[in-house]
């Protein structure tokens, strides 16, 4: 196969091509920059045939510097320990029963690390190596992954600490000093440790959640809800805790068409959003709840919730990270999960979430459902 651009070897170079990558549907072969991730293809003499763009990227080696180059000339990779990678691997001359290298985190010149696994290409169990092909890939990615999963370790980490220590300090107390305290300070002690236990639960709740939504399993019960009932139902929630009845306006635009979702779900999602604007918003907590286009390609209509406040807003740099995981504003406090975890279950119906300013100047976010309908009657 005569490969196109930078992955072809130059005219008249004695060098084997690239083998033909087969693109399923058309039996056309796959132009090798179009591939996302390095590839770089040498010959039975150990010269290189191929050297796609993604590789060019990687390395930071021009195509044309490595082409009909030997393979540890033109890829000289390094292991954490500074060793030669290909003098170690010696794939032409190695084992004949070897058919690949495992994927390892290897260096490039400058230290800057990559992901290499490698395939030895035989025409015949046993025989002598055809080509050699090596996939690169960035570790980038992986170590955003990485550090996002630290984060979340050392962020729950601190966040159990707190109640655990207190819950630990206050039953430890307790029994030791049980008839020193009255009824009162015994009173008080046990709803710390009750309110500290309830923290604790929906931090794992809020953990189950993450995990599920980062793998697609998060399961959703749909069932017919009354979203104006339920806005209804934390509005008069908060009202019950303190809150002034005329802080809260709700608006409900009708006819609301019929809604199937999780209405343990939904509770969620609104929980979270009416908080976040009593808690960080300032003046009236404004709740909308009007019939909507549908999100959904094939229904022509859903419910939009709109949650607003007449506070500082969220700055213009910070709405693009919103949604992400650990963002908490300006203001320190909670896991800087809960948002992250209400897109996902927005999505997880088929739904979209947005952030903005609200007609007041504060925070504005706005999540629309489709009408959907229970598995069984779809």
């Amino acid at each position: 196969m005569s490969v196109a651009g930078t992955s072809t070897a130059p005219e008249g170079r004695d060098a084997r091509r690239a083998p033909a990558l087969p693109y399923a549907g058309d039996g056309a072969g796959v132009d090798p920059d179009q591939l996302p991730d390095g590839l770089v293809i040498a010959d039975e003499h150990g010269r290189v045939t191929c050297f796609n763009a993604a590789a060019a990227r990687i390395t930071a080696v021009r195509p044309a510097d490595a082409l009909g180059r030997s393979l540890e000339q033109a890829l000289p990779l390094e292991d954490l320990e500074g060793r030669r990678w290909w003098q170690l691997t010696d794939p032409y001359g190695g084992l004949a029963i070897r058919i690949r290298q495992p994927e390892r985190n290897l260096l490039l010149p400058g230290g800057r690390e990559v992901l290499v696994t490698a395939r030895y290409v035989r025409d015949e169990p046993l025989g002598p190596v055809r080509s050699v092909v090596v996939c690169l890939r960035d570790t980038e990615a992986r170590r955003r992954t990485e550090r996002s999963h630290a984060e979340l370790i050392a962020t729950v980490a601190h966040e159990l600490r707190s109640p655990l220590t207190s819950v630990k300090g206050f039953t430890a107390t307790l029994l030791a000093k049980w008839e020193r305290f009255t009824d009162d300070q015994k009173r008080l002690m046990l709803e710390t440790v009750d309110a500290d236990a309830d923290r604790v639960t929906r931090l794992i709740a809020e953990l189950l959640d993450i995990s599920r939504i980062d793998s697609g399993r998060l399961e959703v019960r749909r069932q017919p809800v009354d979203i104006g009932a339920a806005v209804s139902r934390h509005i008069q929630a908060y009202v019950a805790a303190g809150q002034r009845a005329d802080r809260f306006l709700l608006r409900i635009e009708q006819p609301l068409p019929g809604l199937w979702a999780d209405p343990d779900k939904i509770d969620q999602v609104l929980s979270n959003l009416i908080e976040n604007a009593v808690r960080h918003g300032e003046g009236t907590v404004t709740i909308d709840v009007t019939p909507t286009p549908s999100p959904r390609e094939g229904e022509e209509t859903g419910t939009s919730v709109t949650v607003s406040d007449e506070g500082s807003g969220i700055p213009e740099e910070s709405m693009n990270r919103v949604f992400t995981r650990f963002w908490r504003g300006s203001k320190r406090g909670g896991t800087g999960l809960g948002l992250y975890i209400v897109k996902g279950i927005v999505e997880a119906h088929g739904g979209t979430i947005t952030v903005g300013r609200g007609p007041q100047g504060g925070a504005e976010f706005r999540f629309t459902l489709p009408v959907a309908a229970p598995a069984y009657l779809a």
